[in-house]
Order: C-alpha cells, then sequence, then structure tokens
C-alpha cells in the first residue's frame, strides 16, 4: 500500500477523478483560451500551471488550512474576488494583445505557467473541493490522512494535467488552423477569461 492506501480505493479514485477531469470545467476553458491564444504550447504550459495550482491547493487540505478557509466566509470571499479581479486582468491583456508567433518563446510558456498557477491558486472553490473530494477516498486507521492527502492529490494532479492539456493543446491547433495570426483568437480568449471571472463570482 502507498501512504496507507489500498490499491481498490486508489483504483475508485482515479477513475471518479478521470471523469471529473474530462469534463469540462473552468481549468479545461482557462488552458483552451491559452491554446487558442497562444498555440498548442501556450495550451500545455497553462494546463501545467493549473496542475500546480492543484498542488498548492492540496498541500494547504492536507496541513488544514483549507479548513479554515472553509471556516472563514471574509477569506473565501476576498479570495474570490481577488481570483475574479485576476481574470479581468488577463481578459484586458489578452483583448489588447496582437498577433502572436505560431511557436512561443520561453518567456510566453513561462507566463502561461504562471497565470495558470495563479487562476488556479486564488480559486476558492477549488480549495473547497479538494476538502471535500480527497479524505473520502482516505483510511484513517492505515495512516497520516495527511500524507494520504497529498499522495491522492499529487495523483489528481498529474492525470487533471494529462487531460488539461490535451484540451489546450487541441484548442491550440484549432486557433491555428482558424489564423490566430489575425489577433481574433485573443479576442476570444478575452472573452473566455471574462466569463471565467463572471462565473467565479456568480456561483
Amino acid at each position: 500500500m502507498i501512504a496507507g492506501l489500498d490499491p481498490v480505493s486508489v483504483a475508485t479514485f482515479l477513475g471518479a477523478g478521470l471523469l471529473l477531469n474530462l469534463t469540462p470545467g473552468s481549468d479545461v476553458m482557462f488552458a483552451s483560451a491559452s491554446g487558442l491564444a497562444g498555440g498548442p504550447r501556450a495550451g500545455v504550459a497553462a494546463a501545467f500551471g493549473v496542475a500546480l495550482g492543484g498542488l498548492l491547493h492540496t498541500a494547504l487540505a492536507a496541513a488544514g488550512l483549507a479548513a479554515l478557509l472553509a471556516a472563514s466566509p471574509v477569506a473565501f470571499e476576498a479570495l474570490r474576488w481577488l481570483g475574479a479581479g485576476y481574470l479581468l486582468f488577463l481578459a484586458v491583456k489578452y483583448w489588447r494583445a496582437g498577433p502572436v508567433r505560431d511557436v512561443p518563446g520561453a518567456a510566453a510558456l513561462g507566463r502561461a505557467v504562471r497565470r495558470g498557477f495563479v487562476t488556479n491558486a486564488l480559486n476558492p472553490k477549488v480549495a473547497l473541493f479538494v476538502l471535500a473530494f480527497l479524505p473520502q477516498f482516505t483510511i484513517p486507521e492505515s495512516g497520516p490522512v495527511w500524507q494520504q492527502i497529498l499522495v491522492l492529490g499529487l495523483m489528481f494532479s498529474l492525470t487533471g494535467f494529462f487531460v488539461t492539456a490535451g484540451y489546450g493543446a487541441l484548442a491550440g491547433i484549432a486557433g491555428k488552423v482558424l489564423g490566430r495570426a489575425t489577433g481574433w483568437m485573443g479576442k476570444v480568449a478575452a472573452a473566455v477569461f471574462a466569463l471565467l471571472a463572471l462565473r467565479l463570482v456568480a456561483e
């Protein structure tokens, strides 16, 4: 067993996690928008940043900090509005940006990773999801729960990365076919980021 987890629990968790990852959500929309505007590599880079954000939420859950966030409406609201504000900031940036190169450089890929990470890290709903989902598959009598949460979170982030990266890469290919060099794909990405911001505020 790994960190007290039995094979059946791990298999069940991976199956449930894969189904959740395959269902298009905010992470997929973000990576897809990044791919549309910046190309397949940018979409994959954004997915990697999102996965890093998921690992942060996992660490916070294992440390018990996510529970504090769930118990503090003020902290939850502050994080939610920060996340929405950041997404609106990205929407403005992408709306104003001109055409991009077909093959983004290291700096552009680094920005995609950073933006994916910050967007995910500033989403309190991800923290609550991790706090509610991962402990269901832990076995308290088999070892420290925090270790099991870390292992499960790593698995979930890893599978989530490949799925989200797939969406981001496919969106990047579609953006190239549709003519990303015209700059219109950046406008589409900006609209998606604005929609994600409104969604984060409204829900």
